[in-house]
């Protein structure tokens, strides 16, 4: 079913829309729930055009999806990444078999630690670099893990179309 045109189109929408996420995080350090909402409603299309089962496949993705979400929403509540990226990750593991959800995590978690690390050495080397509404220099660093989580999951994406022994 990889080469159905409408599959196709859609994990290019997907990576687009990762993308644009990304870019708008870095920005902003927020991610839309609008957009959150578009990677979850497209994940219902892309369902049905590669043929899911409700039960029991639909329904694992979504069980999945909601562990993503519980997992996540500690590192919300410990103030470790922002609402938005909870929401982004969750999302993108319903597009994703529990397997590539998993690696999807390694992969964000691997990106979001570089990350961290040249955000911190950003932060150090140049204090003023991120500033706050009022143009003072921010106390603390912040990390878009958005970035992250959209290397993770093109990442997976691009192991589908690269690894075709998997």
């Amino acid at each position: 079913m990889m080469n159905d045109p409408l599959t196709l189109c859609l994990l290019g929408l997907l990576a687009i829309i990762v993308l644009v996420a990304a870019v708008i995080d870095v920005r902003t350090f927020t991610i839309a729930n609008g957009l959150n909402l578009a990677v979850a409603g497209l994940a219902l299309i892309y369902w049905w055009s590669i043929g899911l089962d409700p039960w029991p496949d639909a329904a694992i993705r979504v069980g999945v999806a909601v562990g993503v979400f519980a997992l996540l929403a500690v590192t919300f509540y410990l103030g470790m990444m922002g609402g938005g990226d909870v929401k982004l990750a969750a999302a993108l593991a319903l597009w994703f078999t529990p397997f590539e959800t998993l690696r999807f995590l390694v992969y964000t978690s691997i990106a979001g630690g570089i990350l961290t690390l040249v955000v911190l050495w950003a932060h150090r080397r140049w204090p003023g670099w991120q500033v706050e509404d009022d143009g003072t220099a921010k106390a603390k660093a912040e990390v878009p893990y958005g970035v992250a989580i959209a290397v993770g999951a093109l990442v997976v994406l691009a192991q589908r179309f690269l690894n075709h022994f998997a």
